[in-house]
């Protein structure tokens, strides 16, 4: 031990002669530099632990958003085609994970409920999104086309989404079934109804509208590619079990 302590002192005579022998400037850059390379540090892991977690399922009611959420933590469909009235909420490593080597980050998942009194509940997680799963029921697509353009159409305007560039997938659900339109004809078509939205809205007065951005470019068709933050499209079969779309979307905007 007593060795160990010589040898130490020995090493501060050491660096204390060379400091002084140094031009103060020097020193002085040196220092500079030492503080502004843990300043860098320190706001780096601060950006990686505030980062958020958090998935945001939404969509209408009947679409399956709650058959993913169970698909996506436990790899099960558990409560069938039951529409939930009751928002998920849940923080949990993806089932499909579970056997993966090393450390793995668990999502906070949303299942928000699309039953229309109670949209407002989606306004509390959005804030916090990572990423928004639009989920669209690919077999009965037509009849509630309007209602899911409207409600995607609320989403893709939200200042809070369009400030933080929020990702969102469109979810084709149900694309299993024989009658279930292709995830191209949705996108299609919700681009259309979308549009039509966007030109009544412009229509009325700014001052009408609150926390809400308009959407496109002015004077052409409006279309996906044309939102500040991304919009994808993908499909898939919650209740089988065919999620890999969704799960490799959080896995893109919530790193393991």
């Amino acid at each position: 031990m007593d060795e160990w302590i010589n040898q130490a002192e020995a090493w501060a005579g050491q660096a204390e002669r060379w400091i002084r022998q140094q031009p103060p400037e020097q020193i002085y850059v040196a220092v500079a530099v030492i503080v502004l390379t843990l300043l860098v540090l320190f706001a780096a892991s601060c950006f990686k632990s505030s980062k958020s977690n958090t998935i945001v399922l939404s969509g209408l009611s009947g679409s399956g958003k709650t058959i993913l959420f169970y698909q996506l933590r436990d790899g099960s469909a558990h409560q069938g085609t039951v529409t939930s009235m009751e928002h998920n909420n849940d923080t949990f490593v993806l089932h499909s994970e579970l056997e993966r080597k090393g450390k793995v980050k668990p999502v906070h998942v949303v299942d928000v409920p699309g039953h229309a009194r109670l949209k407002p509940k989606l306004d509390e997680f959005l804030p916090q999104a990572a990423g928004v799963v639009f989920v669209v029921d690919a077999q009965d697509f037509l009849s509630s086309m309007q209602a899911a353009a409207e409600y995607l159409y609320d989403i893709l305007t939200k200042a809070t989404v369009v400030k933080k560039r929020v990702p969102v997938l469109i979810f084709c659900n149900k694309t299993d079934k024989v009658t279930a339109h292709s995830k191209e004809f949705i996108k299609k078509q919700l681009e259309k109804e979308v549009n039509k939205l966007r030109e009544s809205r412009n229509a009325i007065s700014s001052a009408d509208i609150t926390d809400e951005v308009q959407l496109g470019v002015p004077g052409e068709a409006f279309n996906f590619s044309q939102c500040q933050n991304n919009v994808t499209v993908a499909e898939g079969a919650g209740l089988t079990g065919n999620v890999s779309a969704v799960e490799q979307f959080i896995r893109e905007h919530v790193r393991a």
